[in-house]
C-alpha cells in the first residue's frame, strides 16, 4: 500500500549553496505527518532533486527518517542523468531509512524505450524497495508509453506509476487504458494537483501532490473527499484551491510553493539559482489565494 494514497511532496529549504537546511525541512516533514497524509514524496521536483548533490540528498533523507520515525512512510527521487548515479542514489536513500523510491528518466540525450527500460532495470536490481515509474514527460521530455510500462511492470520491483493527470473528459479512458497495461495490484497514481482529484475519482490509487508537502491539511481533506467518491465536497474544496491553482499553471508550482513556504515562515531560502524569487506583486496574488483555504 505505500504508493497508495496521498504522497506530499515537500520543498527541500536549501541556501544559495545548496546546503540543505534541516531543521526547516524536519518542520516540514512533522506538518505533513501530523495532518495524516499516507507517504512523503521527498526530493522530488518540488524537493529539487536534481540542484542538490548526492551529499546533501543524503543529509535529506537521513532528516526525514528522524523527524518521521517511521511513522509515515518516505518514498525517494532518484533520477540522474548516469545510470550507475541513480543506482548510487537509490542505495543511499536504503540506507538511510526510505521505504520506497521513485525514478524519472531524467536525460540530456534524448532516450529512446530499450534505454529507459535498461535504466530502470538497473535501478530497480540495485536494491529490494519497490520502485514507482516517474512519468513526467513535461520535465523530462519523455513520455513512458503503456507499452513500455507494461515492459516495465514485468520487473518484479517496479509497483507502481506516476502519472501525469489529464483533463476530466478524457481520465476516465486513459486510467483504464493505464490498468489494461500492468498486473492487478500495480498503483497507478497522479500528479498535476489542479487534476488529481478527477483523476482519483476516475479510479487512481494515488495522488502525488505539491501543495501537500506545503499545506496538508486541506489536501488530506480534498484527498478523502474523492476517495470516498464525494463528488460534491471535492468540487466544493477544488473550488476553494482554484486560485492556487491558477498560480500553479501561470508561474509554475515550484515557484509557487516556495514563496507560500516563505509567506508562513517555514522556510527563509529562495529556489536555487538559476531560478529567480517571485515577485512582491505575485506574493500579494498567493496571500489572497492563502485566505481563500480557510474555508477548507
Amino acid at each position: 500500500m505505500l504508493f497508495h494514497g496521498l504522497s506530499a511532496f515537500p520543498i527541500t529549504p536549501a541556501d544559495s549553496h545548496g546546503r540543505v537546511d534541516t531543521e526547516a525541512l524536519g518542520a516540514l516533514l512533522t506538518r505533513i505527518g501530523t495532518a495524516g497524509a499516507d507517504s512523503v514524496g521527498l526530493l522530488g521536483s518540488t524537493g529539487s532533486y536534481m540542484y542538490l548533490s548526492r551529499q546533501e540528498k543524503r543529509r535529506a533523507i537521513e532528516t526525514a527518517a528522524v523527524s518521521l520515525g517511521g511513522r509515515t512512510p518516505v518514498i525517494v527521487g532518484v533520477g540522474a542523468l548516469r545510470t550507475d548515479e541513480s543506482i548510487a542514489l537509490a542505495q543511499d536513500a536504503r540506507d538511510a531509512g526510505a521505504q520506497g523510491l521513485l525514478l524519472a528518466p531524467v536525460s540530456y540525450t534524448p532516450l529512446g524505450d530499450d534505454e529507459v527500460f535498461t535504466h530502470f532495470a538497473a535501478v530497480a536490481e540495485a536494491t529490494a524497495l519497490p520502485l514507482c515509474v516517474y512519468n513526467n514527460p513535461g520535465t523530462t521530455h519523455f513520455s513512458i508509453s503503456d507499452a513500455l510500462l507494461t515492459r516495465l511492470a514485468d520487473i518484479p520491483t517496479i509497483v507502481a506509476v506516476k502519472n501525469p493527470a489529464l483533463a476530466a473528459a478524457s481520465m476516465p479512458a486513459a486510467h483504464r487504458a493505464t490498468q489494461a497495461a500492468v498486473p492487478a495490484g500495480f498503483a497507478i497514481g497522479y500528479s498535476g494537483d489542479w487534476l488529481a482529484a478527477e483523476a482519483i475519482l476516475s479510479g487512481g490509487v494515488g495522488w502525488y501532490s505539491v501543495i501537500a508537502g506545503i499545506l496538508p491539511e486541506p489536501s488530506v481533506k480534498l484527498m478523502r473527499a474523492a476517495q470516498a467518491g464525494d463528488r460534491a465536497e471535492v468540487q466544493r474544496i477544488h473550488a476553494l484551491f482554484e486560485p492556487l491553482w491558477t498560480l500553479f499553471r501561470e508561474l509554475s508550482s515550484y515557484r509557487v510553493v516556495h514563496a507560500v513556504a516563505n509567506l508562513l515562515d517555514l522556510s527563509r531560502f529562495d529556489p536555487p539559482r538559476p531560478i529567480l524569487p517571485l515577485t512582491p506583486a505575485d506574493r500579494r496574488r498567493i496571500t489572497a489565494a492563502l485566505d481563500s483555504l480557510s474555508a477548507v
